[in-house]
């Protein structure tokens, strides 16, 4: 993985909580009398990120700042970034709304929103890359390539024929068919209805991995208990002054093309704005995965933002003796993919 994918890599491993943490405007001065960064980011980045004062001085030179996050090195990736960008947090939060637009390009073959409510239409673009649609037609409960539930394993095996010449357009419309159901069962009773993978021997649920992944940083919890509440408890829980939706999108990833499902909300506080992307569905490599951006204002910088990310992702692929082996590229890689995103954001709104 290198070039246009390590930037992928970033926004597709995603995040731990700890990020999300300073929405207020407060300022500390620095005991030398300069001006340093906002007290409850200050805060967070001495407790929890451990910034070095060589990296600390360079993020307030307003150069990006990057560092691996602890996680368990066998099934997590957690990684922190920030940057100061010199531009409006409204112009940032346009360009998220614009999802279609705003992830396109390089690795993302397509994005694409899902309507409210979802519609077949949504998925008009997806089919099922080449490679996957050899390995379906092997595929098992227990072995499979493809990140899938048992049910939908046994729907593939029941309803397509693979003598038949059109077995290409039937395989497109049912992938089209179980993600608008998979979608729509997620809008009705939340993350108690994502998958159970059975790709594997043992199954992998997603709620779970994805209820212990936030259950473990209580500083989301404390920083931002309506947000921790959403993300858990969707769709009977609401977070004020937000607004949310869904989107699919094919991203070339590693060595495979892989589709994903992303639940993403916008927060609005006084001090700055919040966006988390809670993966919900990955047809590779993923189990879950969490992105956190805090737009954190600063007045006495100016009229622009501090830019946090914060990314925190699991995946199966980093366990065994094949894990221990990848297990350092996948993380400089991700690093190299935080900068990436970084750079592009500031550089982006800076230049508009």
């Amino acid at each position: 993985m290198r070039g246009t994918t390590s930037r992928h890599y970033a926004r597709g491993i995603v995040a731990t909580a700890a990020a999300i943490i300073a929405l207020l405007p407060g300022r500390r001065v620095a005991s030398s009398g300069a001006p340093a960064l906002p007290q409850q980011l200050d805060a967070f980045i001495t407790r929890h990120v451990k910034l070095e004062p060589t990296s600390r001085t360079q993020l307030l030179a307003g150069q990006p700042v990057v560092k691996l996050l602890e996680s368990d090195p066998s099934t997590e990736v957690a990684v922190f970034g920030a940057v100061w960008v010199n531009a409006p947090v409204a112009a940032y939060v346009a360009a998220v709304k614009d999802i279609e637009r705003f992830e396109s390009g390089g690795g993302f073959r397509v994005t694409k929103k899902i309507s409210a409510p979802p519609r077949l239409e949504d998925f008009a673009a997806m089919t099922i890359p080449h490679d996957d649609v050899a390995d379906l037609r092997t595929c098992r409960v227990g072995e499979c390539e493809l990140k899938l539930s048992e049910a939908n394993i046994e729907r593939v095996r029941r309803e397509i024929d693979w003598t038949q010449p059109n077995v290409r357009t039937r395989l497109d419309h049912l992938s089209r068919t179980m993600a608008l159901e998979y979608v729509n069962g997620y809008l009705e009773g939340g993350n108690a209805r994502l998958a159970v993978y059975r790709d594997a021997d043992r199954p992998t649920f997603v709620a779970r991995e994805f209820g212990s992944m936030i259950d473990r940083l209580p500083s989301l919890a404390e920083f931002l208990p309506d947000l921790r509440r959403y993300l858990l408890e969707f769709p009977t829980a609401t977070l004020p002054n937000s607004e949310s939706f869904l989107y699919w999108q094919e991203a070339q990833f590693g060595l495979k093309p892989t589709i994903r499902i992303n639940h993403l909300v916008i927060g609005e506080a006084p001090g700055g704005v919040v966006i988390a992307s809670k993966m919900l569905y990955a047809s590779h490599y993923f189990w879950t995965a969490l992105e956190l951006r805090v737009l954190v204002q600063d007045p006495p910088r100016g009229r622009g933002f501090w830019f946090v990310s914060v990314n925190r992702s699991r995946s199966d692929g980093l366990s065994g003796f094949v894990g221990r082996i990848i297990r350092g590229k996948v993380r400089g890689e991700a690093e190299k993919g935080m900068v990436a995103v970084l750079e592009a954001t500031k550089s982006m709104l800076e230049r508009k």
